[in-house]
C-alpha cells in the first residue's frame, strides 16, 4: 500500500486530490496538510511514501517546504503547479531542490485525466523512495568540508567554472554554423542489450565514439530538468556542436526553462523557432506542445519546429527529433536518451542508429524513471550507458572526435 500525504492550502484541492488517489486500491491517503508547517509535522507523524505539494501556501510555501523536507526527511514529491510564468519558474526551482515531477493544476479541469495522471505518477515515483533517501544521504556526506580542500576532487573538476563564469572573448557563446548534409553508414561499437540488474556504479562502456559529431539531440521526460541543467551547464561555450532538446513539458514552461538554462550555462540556450540555424555552442529547447527536429534547406541543415505529427502521444516527441536528425545528419549525430517514463524515442533512435548515429543512454542508477533509456537499451540501440554526472564528459569527447 502506497501512503500519500496531500498538501494544499485549498480545502477543495485537498479533497479532490484525495478522492482521485483513493480510487486506486493500492493507494492510501494517510493525511492532508494545509501549508508547509503543517506538512513537516505530518511527515514526522504519518511517515508517507509520497507527497503531493502545492506551491503557493501561507506560513511556508511549497519551495521552502521542499527544501526542508529534502534536508531532513527526503521523499518522492510531486508538485501541483499553476501554469503561470511564476508557477513555471517556481516549479523549475522546486525540481532543482528535489521534486521528482509536477502536475499542472489546470489538468484538474479534466477530472478523469487529472485522476489518471496523479495516480500513475504516485505509483511510479513511490518506487523511488529508497533512491531519494540514498541520493540525499550521499549528498549530505559530500557536503562535509574536506580537511584538504586544495586536493579535493571538486577543486579539480574541469566543469565547475561553467556554472558561474561567462564565456571569455576567446570562447564566444556562438560558434561556426553547421552546413554540410550528412553521410550515412554503419557505426561499430559496443552495445548493451539489457538494463536489468544494473549496480549503482558508473556504467560507461569501453566503446569509444568515432567523431567528430556536430549535432547532439537529447530526449528526456520525467525528472529531466535538473539532469538537463547538470549536463548543459558542464559544457563549454565553444563546444563544436549544436544541441537540440526534446523535453516533455507544458508550453508555458519551456520558455522559462530555456531562460533559466541560459543564465547558468556557458552555452547559449534559447527556445527553438522553426528555421533557426544550427550554431555551434548553442542549445535549443523545443517549445512545449510542439515538436522539434532537423530539416534540410538546400544544402544546409536547420531546426524544424512543427505541430506534426498531431497524433503523437507526447509533444514534443523524441521519435521525430532522433529520426529527422538521423536522416539529415547521419554519422554526425550524437543521440542522448535521458530519464523518462515510457518508450518515446526508441523508434527514432533506431533510424538514428541505422544512419550511423551514436547513442548514449542514462544509467538506471541515476534516472528518476528508467523508462526511455531502458527502451533503447533493451532494443540493443545504446552504444554507451552512462551515469548522469559523466554524460557531459562523454558529449565533449564525442563531438571533438
Amino acid at each position: 500500500m502506497i501512503r500519500v500525504l496531500v498538501v494544499d492550502d485549498s480545502a477543495f484541492m485537498r479533497n479532490a486530490i484525495s478522492s482521485y488517489l483513493t480510487q486506486d486500491a493500492g493507494i492510501e491517503v494517510v493525511g492532508t496538510a494545509r501549508d508547509g508547517v503543517d506538512c513537516l509535522e505530518k511527515v514526522k507523524q504519518l511517515q508517507p511514501d509520497v507527497i503531493t505539494l502545492d506551491l503557493e501556501m501561507p506560513r511556508m510555501d511549497g519551495l521552502e517546504t521542499l527544501k526542508q523536507l529534502m534536508s531532513t526527511s527526503p521523499l518522492p514529491v510531486i508538485m501541483i503547479s499553476s501554469l503561470t510564468e511564476f508557477g513555471a519558474e517556481a516549479t523549475l526551482k522546486a525540481m532543482e531542490a528535489g521534486a521528482m515531477d509536477f502536475i499542472p493544476k489546470t489538468m484538474a479541469n479534466d477530472k478523469e485525466a487529472f485522476g489518471d495522471e496523479i495516480r500513475r505518477k504516485v505509483k511510479l515515483l513511490a518506487r523511488r523512495k529508497a533512491f531519494i533517501r540514498l541520493k540525499y544521504s550521499s549528498q549530505r556526506q559530500t557536503r562535509k568540508p574536506s580537511p584538504l580542500p586544495s586536493t579535493s576532487p571538486a577543486s579539480t573538476a574541469p566543469h565547475t567554472s561553467h556554472f558561474s563564469s561567462p564565456a571569455s572573448p576567446s570562447s564566444p557563446r556562438s560558434g561556426g554554423g553547421i552546413s554540410r548534409p550528412a553521410g550515412t553508414g554503419a557505426l561499430h561499437g559496443g552495445s548493451f542489450s539489457s538494463g536489468q540488474g544494473m549496480p549503482t556504479t558508473t556504467r560507461t562502456s569501453t566503446a569509444r565514439c568515432r567523431g567528430p559529431r556536430d549535432i547532439v539531440v537529447i530526449g528526456v521526460s520525467t525528472g529531466g530538468p535538473p539532469v538537463v541543467q547538470k549536463i548543459l551547464s558542464a559544457l563549454p561555450a565553444n563546444l563544436p556542436a549544436c544541441i537540440l532538446v526534446a523535453q516533455h513539458m507544458p508550453a508555458s514552461f519551456t520558455g522559462p526553462f530555456a531562460k533559466r538554462l541560459d543564465g547558468v550555462c556557458a552555452l547559449s540556450v534559447t527556445e527553438a523557432a522553426n528555421g533557426d540555424k544550427l550554431v555551434n555552442g548553442h542549445a535549443y529547447i523545443c517549445p512545449g506542445g510542439r515538436h522539434i527536429g532537423v530539416q534540410m534547406r538546400g544544402p544546409l541543415a536547420e531546426v524544424l519546429v512543427t505541430d506534426e505529427p498531431k497524433s503523437a502521444l507526447y509533444k514534443p516527441t523524441v521519435n521525430l527529433l532522433m529520426e529527422t536528425a538521423g536522416k539529415c545528419m547521419g554519422r554526425r549525430v550524437l543521440g542522448v536518451m535521458l530519464t523518462g517514463m515510457g518508450s518515446d524515442g526508441v523508434d527514432g533512435a533506431r533510424v538514428l542508429k541505422e544512419k550511423g548515429g551514436w547513442l548514449i543512454a542514462q544509467s538506471e542508477a541515476t534516472c528518476v524513471v528508467y523508462g526511455m533509456p531502458k527502451a533503447v537499451v533493451d532494443a540493443g540501440l545504446a552504444d554507451q550507458v552512462v551515469d548522469a554526472d559523466d554524460i557531459a564528459e562523454q558529449i565533449i569527447a564525442a563531438v571533438k572526435g
